[in-house]
């Protein structure tokens, strides 16, 4: 069988410059956590919190999130169908294009072109470069896919295609707008049709780019990690169609009590607590694949990140539903908890899902052994337990800012004023800035495990060809 030569340099250098982007958005959240609890530190105008926190979002998402896609598909792909990336060059100009794209948008956000739209800020000069790259992206996967030397499409296959037609079209259409300036533009929508665009793209954002290639990784990297088969091909591909189409309807569970009409806040409503069966069809495939198996979470530090990884997806997909129930919502929206519920799934779900993934990739593209296994499980605990601090911190924050903001007196006033319930805020904050402190140390740990293992790893036998049980 003829060696497939696998283009590994581009995966090196994905890696590399999303722990770059992904260590900016670490620190930017950090900088304007205590901007929360110390005001005096917004200087501006550009280093204050309504500067700084879409850089802290778009970092994360386009810097740290799509950059492991990047990664992670260019690594994946060639190993599913066989052979080598469809255009080097096509890759070698989309790296380029990425980081320019990434430092363009963080200096018109840091001047303050923002279209407000929450998570795609970004004016219509940089959502053209965005799609640009995109575009390059998707045709080279596609192109690869389409070369494939294996005619079996394994599921990871599925939701990679998935989430760069989803991402394309969710992005198009919300971008539509109307420049009047070089930045700036206003949305070819308006009224409530803006707002349920927006959060049509918003919410669909977070299934194409923020679940679907985690669930792509999960289902490559858990099987090769642990050295047996997923549980169900049939399941993962059941859950896979069910999860594409109910996830498409659940946009407007963001706009409960708003002017949208009511039937389409009770059909997001609905497909959202439906969306509960596709979404555990993975965990309990992940579970179940786990069978005579458990002993590797403490054997196998790369188990302990998938599974927990997997297991906070679940719990992400059991809250995000409860919220978009009428009267839950009516309770915590706008509260501490909506933060707390979206960094569980970016620092639990997503995060550990892309950590295992990189450390898996990062001995098979240079060919060394990890340099420390007791700093990756160092890792680990640092980022569970950042992670559980900031979450549950601002769980608790935001009941309580519920109850205080719904509290009245027998008269019916208000009991408590909108500085009372601040100054309640301010001991969870500190603990939030706390464990982000934490879930940073663990990525730096992650960070310098990853360099001393590229410059001073044992050599190990280099990364050849599936067919010899090395990929």
């Amino acid at each position: 069988m003829e060696t497939p030569q696998y283009n590994t340099e581009i995966v090196k250098s994905f890696i590399t410059w999303s722990l770059v982007w992904g260590l900016v958005a670490l620190v930017v959240g950090m900088i304007i956590s205590i901007q929360m609890t110390n005001p005096e530190l917004n200087f501006p105008p550009y280093f204050t919190f309504g500067r700084l926190r879409p850089i802290h979002t778009n970092a994360g998402i386009y810097g740290w999130v799509v950059g492991v896609i990047f990664a992670t598909f260019m690594f994946i792909v060639q190993r599913l169908c066989k052979v080598r990336i469809w255009s080097d060059k096509l890759a070698t100009f989309q790296l380029y294009f990425y980081n320019v794209t990434i430092i363009t948008a963080a200096v018109t956000l840091l001047l303050g072109y923002n279209t407000t739209k929450e998570y795609h800020e970004l004016e219509w000069p940089v959502d053209i470069m965005v799609v640009l790259l995109w575009i390059t992206f998707a045709i080279n996967i596609i192109m690869t896919i389409t070369k494939r030397k294996d005619e079996q499409m394994y599921i990871s296959l599925w939701y990679m295609m998935a989430a760069i037609v989803g991402v394309a079209i969710l992005y198009l259409v919300n971008a539509a707008a109307v420049p009047v300036s070089l930045f700036k533009s206003y949305s070819a929508f308006a009224g409530t049709n803006d707002a349920n665009v927006e959060w049509w793209f918003g919410h669909n954002a977070v299934a194409m780019a923020l679940t679907a290639p985690p669930l792509a990784m999960f289902y490559y990297f858990l099987p090769k990690t642990t050295g047996v088969p997923i549980y169900s091909h049939k399941i993962s591909i059941i859950a896979f169609w069910s999860l594409i189409f109910m996830y498409l309807w659940t946009g407007a569970h963001h706009l409960l009590w708003t002017p949208i009409p009511d039937w389409i806040q009770t059909l997001a409503m609905g497909f959202s607590i439906m969306l509960i069966a596709p979404s555990w069809g993975s965990v309990i495939n992940g579970y179940l694949s786990m069978k005579g198996q458990w002993h590797q979470m403490r054997e196998n530090y790369l188990v302990k990140f998938l599974i927990l990884g997997i297991t906070f997806y679940g719990l992400q997909t059991l809250q995000g539903p409860m919220q978009a129930i009428r009267s839950f919502s009516a309770f915590i929206h706008y509260t501490d908890w909506v933060p707390a519920h979206i960094h569980m799934g970016t620092m639990g779900w997503v995060s550990m899902i892309a950590f295992a993934s990189i450390y898996y990739m990062v001995p098979r593209v240079y060919g060394k052994e990890i340099y420390s296994i007791p700093l990756a499980n160092l890792h680990f605990w640092l980022i569970l337990i950042g992670q559980l601090t900031w979450s549950i911190s601002l769980w608790i924050a935001g009941v309580m800012q519920a109850g205080m903001w719904n509290a009245m007196n027998p008269d019916g006033s208000l009991t408590y004023t909108f500085m009372e319930t601040m100054v309640e805020m301010y001991p969870y904050w500190w603990v939030r800035t706390f464990g982000g402190a934490i879930f940073l140390s663990g990525v730096l740990v992650f960070v310098y495990n990853l360099f001393k293992t590229v410059r001073h790893g044992k050599n190990s036998l280099p990364e050849t060809v599936i067919a010899k049980g090395r990929a």
